[in-house]
């Protein structure tokens, strides 16, 4: 996907030096865009392997209003381990004892991890997020806004008021004393000749780690959205406040743009799911996926 790594090139050209909040250090830059037409095939990365089944099972997440990691940790995926376990650790003055990224810390979030999958009180107490992304897409305030805003579409598809906000400032000292302000902040549905476009407004992005998983997530979105509507799909714009390289993500960057392009691959949804919360893993398939070696890289957090 030429797109994205346009991004990381412009970051590096242009980028400045700044301090965060994890302390890691970045090359940042301020307002970028990128799109992506959604009938020219999924835009799923192809210059490293992108982790699909966390896509999947994260979006579905969401979408249940869910911010308990227990059900993603049980269809194996792990990519909010690290916020609650931190919660944890501090919770129970085992931040010393574990000090962060240690192999001692690597084992302790294993044996961690095991008790969210398999104790459900355990899993109660310490594997909450907060009030995030599908807490605030089902329940802002009392208003379901996923469900409202595909009855909007179906209803009044020419309205410019298609928005789901996870940026509920109420809430955000409550995300923010575990590091988790949402990032892709709002998104913004557009219909024109039956088709089905969106918009996501990503006010942070963690860009070699993060975004690629962010493109395909609502690129999956758009797709369910639209076919709930019956509508094509459009475009995918992603829209930045603050895209970032992390200092210790450099390496990785390099590695990732020395590689060729691959063709992206496709999206198959079951087409007899008529609404979005009917939705299983087994709906969703991606199709002819060909792609480069995952990179591996530490997460900031």
């Amino acid at each position: 996907m030429k797109q994205y790594h346009d991004l990381l090139k412009h970051i590096q050209a242009n980028g400045f030096e700044k301090s965060d909040r994890t302390g890691t250090g970045t090359k940042s830059v301020f307002g970028y865009q990128m799109r992506f037409n959604l009938r020219e095939g999924f835009p799923l990365l192809t210059t490293k392997k992108v982790f699909t089944r966390g896509i999947i099972h994260e979006v579905l997440w969401f979408i249940k209003g869910s911010t308990n990691i227990q059900y993603l940790v049980q269809n194996g995926v792990g990519i909010w381990n690290e916020w609650p376990f931190q919660s944890y650790l501090k919770q129970t003055n085992l931040e010393e004892k574990f000090p962060k990224y240690t192999e001692e810390w690597k084992v302790e979030l294993k044996s961690f991890v095991e008790r969210i999958k398999t104790d459900d009180d355990f899993a109660a107490q310490y594997g909450e997020l907060g009030p995030v992304y599908g807490k605030q897409w089902r329940n802002f305030e009392g208003v379901d806004q996923l469900q409202n805003v595909i009855d909007d579409i179906k209803a009044n598809p020419d309205s410019r008021r298609l928005i789901v906000s996870a940026w509920n400032p109420k809430d955000i000292p409550v995300m923010a004393k575990s590091g988790l302000p949402p990032c892709h902040t709002l998104f913004q549905f557009y219909v024109a000749n039956g088709k089905l476009s969106c918009q996501l407004y990503q006010r942070s992005a963690d860009v070699f780690l993060g975004v690629p998983f962010n493109i395909a997530s609502y690129a999956l979105i758009t797709h369910m959205v639209a076919q709930v509507c019956g509508l094509g799909v459009g475009d995918f714009v992603h829209t930045f406040g603050d895209a970032h390289i992390y200092s210790n993500h450099v390496n990785q960057v390099k590695e990732q743009l020395s590689r060729e392009f691959y063709d992206i691959p496709t999206i198959k949804l079951n087409p007899k799911i008529t609404s979005i919360f009917d939705f299983t893993y087994e709906d969703i398939e991606i199709e002819n996926y060909k792609c480069h070696p995952s990179i591996k890289a530490p997460v900031a957090v």
